[in-house]
């Protein structure tokens, strides 16, 4: 009985190990099946199949002359599977591609962190000259292949800051879009940033057979499962090429900037911010160490003044105090003021001319004491139960000139400027110790007022449309069938009566037009030009000069801002430029006058 049990207990291990034999048989089979099948097979189709992404060309961008501003030129990005890369010519491959040995060894080490199965870009960015002798070579370097993409060029290398540059993504912009993938291009700045989904199109596929020389041998199965890419829209900008290009031949030399706008429809014929730069630079496998560069510059080429900068806007903004002041019914054009020069107070005049004038004249002969007074009637009327609200009301009525506030537009990185609330006099000399004169320098726009030059362009534009203005913008169409961009196109109206603007303009006539007007020295026969001089006071330095006007006076085409950083009055820089961006755009090309020369001489090239 003993030895049956005995013998029935031998078999039953002998069972159960064979089952365990089995059974880890099985497992070791499956692990071969599922793990070292599956990765071969992934191997296998690396070998043989190339996924290529077919990258869209950018739209191109035009002005509203039809000339070409962006276009597109072939380049080519190296990429590598790490895992296919066997023995090949390091020193060939790095002749080829013009890098050193360790820069090689560095950038397939980051394709290996990246994915030792997956392809990944190894160098970006290869012109066409330098991929005519890879190509030749190309199937020495197994692992190895190319993509063809695009750079952006610049044929007129103007307008900078406002095109703006395309460079590679960030890790912030592949988690916000999933379009983009490690390696893609996107628009950083201008209108490469604003307009981007616009401009980049779509991407395609491509899948290509190869073989084991690394050699394209056709389409997957004839191109079946391939998709096209499709091209970004074109861009149809308002800018002036010529009037552009003009504009920053004046400004060379200077800092500071120029915006010239069409009143009618609030397109932007040219915005410059000088020093510039050639776009150019910002282009390429050179892009990130020309970007150094630039950013190191101390004179800050890379700064766009014209929707950047603040300034006070000095005796520019005199015709904005005026119109409140005849809209509340304080001041008249008949009003008069008088004027003790430098004794007078609380506010001096460096302007010697009769005394008093009327509000015209005041305007032409850049007043000050008249404009302070203009002021305190307006803040300090018995309406108002203290001078918080008085403030409060005059401070309503000049954002209505779009002053305070940022301008809706397509143009990137605009600030608002400053126009302060009654909170901020509250606060430095609390709510019962200050009055009209404690404030009285935003009388002549001094102080704390500050603007931007797009602004005070479109304070220009708002004069010459007597009382609106279209938000100030730089698209007019889009593609080839050039659709009109309607996110513009409904006019902001001030709500000041036509016939204070009117009275207004009269004054700004004179400073062209007046015996003793600011700018009397640059007018001109051809065309009546409506505008107002002013400094800004500086307190890091010299004065900056500052000018806006708008003409033809009575249909106007252009209104225009000029700041010339340190450079003094309104009348000696500003003004002179101002005229000729003018006669330009109005005349195409004239007669130089004899302060043009002036301007010009003081030429420098901004260069990284």
């Amino acid at each position: 009985m003993h030895s049956k049990q005995s013998r029935f207990s031998s078999r039953k291990y002998i069972v159960l190990a064979i089952f365990i034999v089995i059974g880890i048989i099985y497992l070791i089979r499956l692990f071969l099946l599922q793990v070292i099948s599956n990765d071969y097979k992934l191997s296998a189709q690396n070998n043989v199949l190339r996924y290529i992404t077919q990258y869209p060309g950018r739209g191109l961008v035009y002005d509203r002359n039809g000339d070409l501003l962006i276009y597109n030129e072939a380049s080519y990005d190296l990429l590598v599977t790490p895992r296919q890369v066997g023995v090949i010519d390091t020193n060939l491959l790095c002749r080829l591609l013009k890098i050193s040995t360790n820069e090689f060894k560095d950038r397939l080490s980051q394709a290996k962190q990246y994915s030792n199965h997956k392809p990944s870009i190894f160098l970006q960015q290869i012109s066409k000259e330098d991929y005519g002798f890879l190509e030749e070579q190309l199937y020495k370097f197994p692992g190895f292949f190319v993509q063809a993409r695009t750079l952006r060029k610049y044929p007129k290398t103007i307008a900078a800051h406002l095109l703006g540059y395309v460079g590679e993504v960030n890790r912030s912009e592949l988690r916000s879009d999933e379009y983009y993938k490690m390696g893609d291009y996107i628009g950083k700045s201008g209108i490469e940033y604003f307009y981007e989904k616009d401009l980049r199109g779509k991407k395609g596929l491509e899948i290509k057979m190869v073989d084991v020389f690394n050699r394209e041998k056709g389409s997957f199965q004839d191109g079946r499962y391939d998709t096209t890419a499709v091209s970004g829209e074109d861009l149809h900008l308002s800018i002036d090429s010529r009037l552009q290009a003009y504009g920053e031949l004046l400004m060379q030399g200077k800092k500071g900037s120029i915006v010239a706008i069409e009143p009618k429809s609030g397109e932007i014929l040219s915005i410059i911010s000088s020093p510039t730069y050639d776009p150019n630079l910002l282009i390429g496998r050179v892009r990130n160490k020309n970007f150094l560069k630039l950013s190191n510059d101390t004179l800050e080429p890379l700064f766009n003044r014209a929707i950047m900068a603040q300034y006070p806007p000095g005796s520019t903004f005199k015709p904005v105090n005026a119109v409140i002041g005849l809209n509340e019914g304080v001041l008249h054009t008949y009003t008069k003021y008088s004027c003790q020069g430098t004794i007078s107070a609380p506010i001096v005049c460096s302007h010697n001319h009769s005394s008093p004038l009327d509000m015209e004249h005041a305007i032409e002969q850049s007043c000050n004491p008249y404009f302070w007074k203009v002021y305190r009637s307006i803040i300090e009327q018995t309406k108002f139960k203290n001078i918080q609200e008085g403030y409060k009301h005059w401070r309503t009525n000049v954002m209505k000139f779009g002053i305070g506030e940022r301008l809706p537009s397509d143009l990137m990185g605009q600030r608002k400027g400053n126009l302060p609330k009654h909170s901020y006099f509250d606060k430095y000399y609390g709510k019962r110790g200050w009055k009209a004169i404690t404030t009285r320098s935003l009388s002549v726009g001094q102080g704390e007022i500050e603007l931007t030059p797009l602004q005070l362009a479109n304070v220009a534009a708002i004069f010459a449309n007597r009382g609106y203005y279209f938000p100030p913008h730089i698209v007019t169409a889009f593609g080839k069938e050039k659709i009109k961009n309607l996110k513009y196109i409904n006019r902001i109206e001030t709500g000041f009566p036509v016939n204070y603007i009117e009275n207004v303009i009269r004054g700004m006539e004179l400073v062209y037009e007046g015996e003793h007007g600011s700018a009397r020295y640059y007018r001109t026969k051809a065309i009546k030009i409506c505008g107002k001089t002013g400094s800004s006071q500086n307190p890091f330095g010299e004065t900056h000069s500052v000018f806006i006007a708008f003409a033809p006076a009575d249909d106007p085409q252009i209104a225009i801002s000029v700041l010339v950083e340190n450079k003094g009055s309104g009348s000696v820089w500003a003004a002179p430029i101002a005229t000729l961006m003018i006669k330009k755009y109005l005349q195409g090309d004239f007669e130089s006058p004899w302060y043009e020369n002036t301007i010009l001489k003081k030429e420098t090239k901004i260069q990284p």
